[in-house]
């Protein structure tokens, strides 16, 4: 059985060890050693990479009690390599569980909710807990783990006896009796798990819930801890650095600064529309019908305005009214009503000399078109 170098000291970085197998596995290698200090995917933790002499891992599972590295290349059995794994993938884990494991004491000692779920990830960590705390209160939370962090509590894990474990209140997800591994974060914590942690809760560093929601009669919450949330911090500083100088604003009042701006917006809007309406409406009385067909084209045209232009002019003309917008290139959407030519027919007649999508009734019809503008012009000019 492979000896768990990550039990016995979580801070090793590289080590030295016999390859006991290699095997050819779905174009990787599966390779046991005597000893490693991988930590194989668990506890909703993904697993650890590195190297094993000069190939790569690419990952590491626990399949049966072994522990396989699935490397990119293949390992001499008998032969001894050296392990190195990617240190700064593995300590950001080693934060964000920890931290996670600070937060889902906190929330269990203050609610008696039980974490009913925990996902680590690159993009941080997913946490679902058996009842709703609200963001008040987590932000409540928060606090006090990074409180916490900055006392620098031990954490400490250990295996406990079956005799002992049931002497022990821990949180589980799962009911374990044997080879149960405890981690006890001091004055907080007590939990049943299985990966790696840091040894004092001052090497966390920060920690940081940054979404919550509602899930049934629970709730998810996302977290950052480590480098990964100090990164964070300062990605929306120099966003906020970069939004305060386009808005001539401070830092602290930029919120302010950007309801302003979007009330100036939405008033322009306003007054814009106003006038579209009253160019739409112009065109529609100056519209004549002496040619017998209204047909126009634009550069780009809200549906509803197209409507307004063909129920203003339908009436007036004896043949039909058309709207496009659109261009050559992307093709055009239309609307087409007439109280004189079955349109229908139309439309089907033309699907043999462009790429049309759409239908409609004898007397309106609308859709997507493919053609040049002259050539549409011309053929339903010609109805």
């Amino acid at each position: 059985m492979t000896e768990k170098l990550y039990y016995s000291d979580s801070h090793i970085r590289e080590f030295d060890a016999e390859v006991l197998s290699c095997e050819p596995s779905g174009g990787r290698f599966a390779v046991e050693l005597t000893r490693t200090a991988f930590f194989p995917e668990g506890g909703g933790q993904c697993a650890d990479t590195g190297t094993l002499g000069d190939a790569e891992v690419l990952d590491v599972q626990e399949v049966g009690g072994r522990i396989i590295h699935y490397c990119a290349s293949p390992l001499s059995a008998g032969a001894c390599v050296h392990g190195a794994l990617d240190w700064g993938k593995r300590f950001q884990n080693m934060q964000s569980h920890s931290a996670e494991h600070i937060v889902s004491g906190l929330i269990h000692n203050r609610f008696g909710f039980e974490n009913t779920g925990f996902h680590l990830g690159a993009d941080g960590m997913i946490v679902d807990f058996s009842g709703f705390v609200t963001p008040e209160e987590l932000g409540e939370i928060e606090l006090a783990a990074n409180g916490i962090i900055w006392q620098n509590r031990k954490i400490s894990t250990f295996f406990p006896s079956p005799d002992e474990l049931r002497r022990y209140a821990y949180r589980s997800k799962l009911s374990l009796t044997e080879n149960v591994r405890l981690v006890e974060i001091e004055g907080v914590d007590l939990c049943a798990c299985c990966a790696p942690h840091v040894n004092e809760t001052g090497e966390i560093g920060l920690v940081r819930i940054y979404e919550s929601q509602r899930r049934k009669d629970g709730v998810r919450i996302r977290m950052l801890a480590g480098k990964a949330a100090l990164a964070d911090y300062l990605t929306k500083e120099r966003e906020a650095l970069r939004i305060s100088n386009l808005l001539s604003s401070r830092v602290e009042d930029i919120s302010s600064a950007a309801e302003r701006i979007l009330a100036e917006r939405d008033s322009l809007a306003y007054r814009l529309r106003g006038f579209e309406l009253k160019a739409l409406d112009e065109l529609i009385s100056t519209a004549s019908a002496e040619r017998g067909s209204f047909i126009r084209f634009f550069d780009s045209l809200p549906q509803e305005d197209m409507l307004r232009i063909i129920k203003g002019v339908a009436p007036r003309f004896e043949r039909v009214a058309a709207v496009f917008t659109g261009s050559d290139e992307a093709g055009y959407k239309f609307i087409i009503a007439s109280e004189s030519v079955a349109l229908r027919e139309k439309l089907d007649s033309v699907r043999r000399k462009f790429t049309v999508k759409g239908g409609g009734s004898d007397k309106m019809v609308q859709g997507s078109i493919i053609g040049s503008r002259e050539d549409i012009e011309n053929t339903v000019g010609g109805w």
